[in-house]
């Protein structure tokens, strides 16, 4: 592992060091030797198929990948619980792909590097609707439009914080600092860096003046210190509805962003998403669409901490935001068949700065829960290329058990 993974183990057991320091000293006696007595060890193991046929490269990529998650849970103690998972990632018999750290850049890339990581391992403090977790932990932000956890990737993202959760009956907030992002690329370096070190700060104050509404006003400052993390800071405010009305569930989302700490390119870009779900008797029909603005195609409106892949299409094309923005009009339906959730999508994206006709995608997804602890998920993508990237067809075939 590269220094730089390190420094960050180092720093994430000194801030879990000072938090039990600070522990009252009867939680440190019996209260604490009960609670990991009585906690719980799960284990999780998940097997991936994936194959992809990208234009303008010399060979298909074929994966077949695993991976194994350890996970323990205390039990509580004076408020207090612990938390610990570990994952282990490997190639299964078929390793053509390029993992960003293999060096086999003659196949498409296949974002699934081998090794084992430190996913968490935090202390959390609950009480009358007040949480606290300090250590390395998952965040995810309402839909992950934002910030997420990647968990389609086999390594997931995590984050090195300090988390503030406070929740009342019509008021949640919900403040992070992260000085680390343990990110899908790790847990060491290769074409992308495994961590991305900074100062980062994540508010969310979520109002919900009735049981089927919610306004949420939001705020991110994104400062990324290493290699290509710079160019991904960013200060982003913005809001977000969400309203049920009988069977149709609209969504919407308005934000503003700009250059923000060592960004070396100054510019601001807007956001804005509209999304309305119908739900039928035999399907569910979903219509939206996203705008990352442009800044005169300077830079576009960038999310490096989300979950990308739920977004902008299956086949990962619009992971970084182009200059020139990007409009997606975007339709999806939603049913049962067989047992099993099929669903089926359509992409069209444009630029939003110019008149550019970036591509199209259609997707198929069929996933089918077969036990408590075994499911199986088949999914497949087309890109279409008209002046972004290249044409890309992605399948999957992903396999959990969980014990």
């Amino acid at each position: 592992m590269k220094r730089r993974a390190r420094v960050s183990a180092m720093g994430l057991l000194a801030t879990l060091g000072c938090a039990s320091a600070a522990l009252p000293a009867h939680v440190l006696a019996s209260d604490f030797g009960n609670a990991i007595k009585s906690g719980e060890t799960s284990f999780g193991f998940r097997y991936r198929l994936e194959q992809v046929d990208q234009d303008g490269l010399e060979k298909d990529a074929l994966a077949s990948t695993g991976k194994a998650r350890l996970t323990y849970a205390s039990g509580a103690f004076s408020s207090f619980r612990i938390g610990i998972e570990a994952d282990y990632v490997a190639a299964l018999g078929i390793d053509d792909f390029n993992s960003t750290t293999n060096g086999r850049t003659q196949y498409p890339v296949i974002a699934d590097p081998a090794g084992f990581d430190l996913n968490q391992a935090f202390l959390k403090y609950q009480s009358d609707g007040l949480t606290v977790t300090v250590g390395r932990q998952r965040i995810n932000h309402g839909t992950q439009r934002f910030l997420g956890g990647v968990a389609w990737r086999q390594n997931e993202q995590t984050y090195d914080a300090l988390r503030v959760q406070r929740s009342t009956a019509k008021v949640d907030v919900d403040y992070s600092y992260i000085h680390n992002v343990n990110r899908i690329f790790g847990p060491g370096d290769g074409v992308q860096p495994g961590d991305w070190y900074g100062n980062t700060h994540a508010a969310r104050a979520t109002f919900k003046p009735q049981v089927d509404h919610a306004i949420t006003a939001f705020g991110y400052l994104i400062d990324l210190q290493n290699d290509n993390g710079p160019a991904n800071a960013n200060a982003t405010y913005g809001m977000d509805y969400l309203g049920k009305f009988d069977r149709l569930t609209v969504t919407a989302v308005l934000a503003r962003q700009s250059d923000y700490a060592d960004n070396p390119v100054s510019y601001d870009a807007s956001f804005f998403s509209i999304q309305g779900a119908w739900a039928l008797d035999v399907a569910t029909l979903t219509a939206g669409y996203d705008i990352l603005g442009s800044d005169e195609g300077r830079l576009g409106f960038r999310t490096p901490l989300a979950t990308l892949h739920k977004w902008q299409g299956w086949t990962d094309k619009f992971l970084a935001t182009p200059a020139d923005g990007v409009r997606d009009a975007w339709f999806s339906v939603t049913g049962k068949l067989l047992g099993a959730t099929v669903t089926g999508a359509f992409h069209d994206f444009k630029a939003d700065h110019g008149s550019t006709d970036y591509g199209s995608e259609v997707g198929l997804s069929v996933a089918r829960q077969f036990t408590d602890s075994f499911d199986m998920h088949f999914k497949l993508a087309r890109y279409s290329a008209d002046a972004l990237a290249t044409d890309t067809t992605k399948v999957w075939l992903v396999f959990n058990w969980q014990w």
